[in-house]
Parts: structure tokens; sequence; C-alpha cells
């Protein structure tokens, strides 16, 4: 079973499209909500260099936002990405 990780603002249109997608594939992931948490926030622009939401990690290597995800997805790997 991979680690699959997402941050997310519960405002951001991405977050959801992506949570989604996530969902669709039955995809058990750990949710790190940064809409009031400026820790996890700081942790995940350390750990991706990126500033943006969602950012989405699979056993620790950062996938990307959203679009790379839907791109992976398009490309028919993302099951392969996340184990199924």
């Amino acid at each position: 079973m991979k680690k699959i990780e997402i941050y997310t603002k519960n405002y951001c249109p991405y977050c959801h499209r992506a949570k989604g997608l996530l969902q669709s594939k039955n995809a058990q992931f750990s949710e790190y909500d940064l809409t009031a948490d400026p820790a996890k926030e700081a942790e995940m622009r350390q750990r991706s260099g990126r500033t943006t939401v969602p950012e989405i990690f699979i056993d620790d290597r950062l996938i990307g936002g959203c679009d790379d995800l839907f791109a992976l997805d398009a490309a028919g790997k993302l099951e392969e990405a996340l184990g199924l």
C-alpha cells in the first residue's frame, strides 16, 4: 500500500478536484488542510519547494498539483503510481 498525501486548503477548487479524482480511484490518502495551519503550510513548502495547493506526494515523492495528477490519469499511469 502506497502512502498518499495531499496538502489542501478548504476553499481551493483544484484541491477538491484532485481529491475527487483520488476518491474515484478508491485511493486512501492523508489530507493536510493548510487553511488555518501555518506550520503545516511551512512543512509543505519545505517538502515541495512550491507555494501552491494542492501538492500531492506518493511514498514521499512529489507528484505535483491537480493538473499533474490529471495528466498521470490521462496517460494511463495513475493507478500504477497509486499502487492500485
